[in-house]
């Protein structure tokens, strides 16, 4: 480090400067202004989230505040307005910030009070995707996916622009913090971005022609009793045709409102169908802390009941043990759910359009809320 040209001290030429506050542009400016925004906010109550460092949360008798920060955006919900009011003017009296009201929109999405809840939209991004690709009078389709989309991959030659590729398939995966209906399709155009070929671009026009039908959809929270956490547990046994593993999937719901899905390639090859279901079980309860979980599969649910080992599962004993003792302990409980009523199948496999819709509507991806007053 040497000092600013034109302001060399001419007695102490080998000194260097010694910054008295963090400037913007350096590197260490976001971790200077993040500790000292922390270490305010856990001096007035708050206390920081364990799932997430940049989540906050305030508890003192029935008052409840969250706050959500993102660089110098924050975005604060309370139990009360006279809360609400005392904390905006605390945070006011240590920082030079603005209020801005109700939110309405926040990083990239789109937030609308309706009638019975709040309407989670991204359609001004996905717009903007469109235009990336060329796309906007595109002719839209009913699926994100085909079953057949990806198949004879062999036979394609290379994308002549990975770049593209790239960015589009980023551009999706931001896309599914609020349309859970793509999912699987972006997990699986996300599988070749190291090498892609046009097979896996027109693969992945057809989300965007997907998205392009379905434009004014969205996450519908709708108001209602938060008592319980629940989850449906899914997996599509062998179903990459080239390492034959598993797709796992889960969807969470606290209340009537999904708040968490996944849909994910297991790390290793299961050897039976039970097997890929009950290392979905094992994906959920480790990630997050539902009641209960919903399987279509009766030998994973026997898996986590029952405490006789078998030869046949000894392979994947670490994973029933894990699952198991939170049976035991009455901390988690497994149910049989028909597989027409399994919510996570859309995020395990492609659907055709009618089971889509339906699985759709249920995880409510729905219309934007002008649609839902009508």
């Amino acid at each position: 480090m040497k000092q600013p040209v034109g302001f060399v001290h001419p007695q102490f030429p080998h000194h260097v400067c010694r910054l008295n506050k963090a400037l913007y542009v350096l590197k260490q400016a976001p971790r200077s202004w993040f500790h000292r925004f922390t270490s305010f906010i856990l001096s007035t109550g708050f206390q920081n989230s364990l799932s997430d460092p940049s989540l906050f949360i305030y508890k003192h008798n029935s008052d409840i505040a969250t706050l959500l920060l993102y660089v110098d955006d924050i975005l604060l919900t309370t139990s009360s307005t006279t809360l609400l009011q005392s904390l905006i003017q605390n945070l006011k009296s240590e920082f030079s910030m603005n209020d801005l009201g109700l939110v309405n929109y926040f990083l990239g999405v789109s937030i609308t009070a309706c009638d019975g809840g709040y309407f989670l939209s991204q359609s001004k991004y996905v717009k903007e995707l469109l235009g990336r690709a060329n796309l906007l009078s595109s002719k839209p389709v009913s699926t994100p996916l085909s079953p057949k989309s990806l198949q004879h991959s062999d036979d394609s030659s290379p994308f002549s622009d990975p770049t593209l590729y790239r960015s589009l398939v980023g551009g999706l995966q931001y896309l599914t913090f609020t349309r859970s209906d793509i999912a699987f399709a972006v997990n699986q155009v996300s599988q070749f971005m190291h090498s892609p070929l046009d097979i896996h671009y027109t693969a992945v026009k057809r989300i965007l022609r997907y998205l392009h039908g379905s434009l004014n959809h969205g996450l519908f929270i709708p108001r209602g009793s938060i008592d319980s956490l629940h989850c449906y547990s899914d997996a599509d046994w062998a179903s990459c045709s080239i390492t034959r593993r598993s797709t796992s999937a889960y969807c969470i719901f606290l209340g009537p409102s999904l708040i968490s899905w996944s849909s994910k390639k297991q790390n290793v090859v299961s050897r039976s169908s039970a097997e890929a279901e009950y290392r979905a079980e094992l994906h959920v309860s480790s990630s997050s802390s539902p009641s209960t979980i919903f399987c279509d599969n009766i030998s994973s649910i026997y898996l986590a009941q029952n405490p006789v080992q078998h030869a046949r599962t000894k392979h994947v004993e670490i994973d029933i043990h894990f699952v198991r003792e939170k049976v035991a302990a009455g901390i988690l409980r497994v149910h049989y759910v028909p597989s027409q009523d399994q919510l996570a199948d859309l995020l395990t496999k492609a659907l055709p359009s009618p089971r889509l819709l339906v699985l759709r509507n249920k995880l409510c991806i729905l219309p934007d809320h002008v649609s839902l007053e009508g």
